[in-house]
């Protein structure tokens, strides 16, 4: 076994009241992009496990990419937030899966997600920042409204009906 810690903790009631005033999450996610990378980088060595060594490596180089382009979330509403950052970083991971040549398989798979990932940016990127700056209600702190925080987290129908295909 392997425990990937993140280091994510203190912050969290801030975001939140920041999410519920102006629907924009700040939350930046790359301690758990690195942890997951780093699990699958675990699972190929462990078990040899050819899958799990190319997600890690193109997980690595989205991540590696979604840093160059400065996309990770920003402080104020109207910037990218933890949505538009998720976005960056499977449409980076899908090309990295897509452009791989270790597991065909994978290759085939994330293709056809990719292009159409990269072809229908401009739209998800509206769809996720349509409705920034508004004030909303999750029905509860500790435990919101499932259906509530599935609406305001993901927005887009367009990114949604993409990654729901895998």
């Amino acid at each position: 076994g392997g425990l990937f810690e993140t280091g994510a903790g203190g912050s969290a009631p801030k975001h939140v009241q920041q999410l519920l005033a102006e629907n924009h999450l700040r939350w930046d996610s790359l301690g758990e992009f690195l942890a997951i990378a780093v699990s699958y980088e675990h699972l190929a060595n462990k078990f040899d496990n050819k899958k799990a060594a190319v997600l890690s490596a193109t997980l690595d180089k989205a991540t590696e990419k979604l840093l160059a382009n400065n996309q990770s979330p920003a402080r104020n509403a109207g910037k990218i937030d933890n949505k538009v950052s998720h976005f960056y970083l499977t449409m980076h991971w899908a090309e990295a899966l897509a452009k791989q040549t270790e597991d065909k398989e994978l290759q085939n798979k994330f293709k056809a997600i990719a292009e159409e990932l990269i072809e229908k940016k401009t739209v998800i990127l509206e769809e996720l920042n349509a409705y920034s700056h508004s004030k909303i209600d999750l029905a509860g702190y500790y435990q919101p409204n499932a259906q509530l925080v599935t609406s305001v987290m993901r927005p887009s129908t367009t990114f949604n009906s993409i990654i729901d295909q895998l």
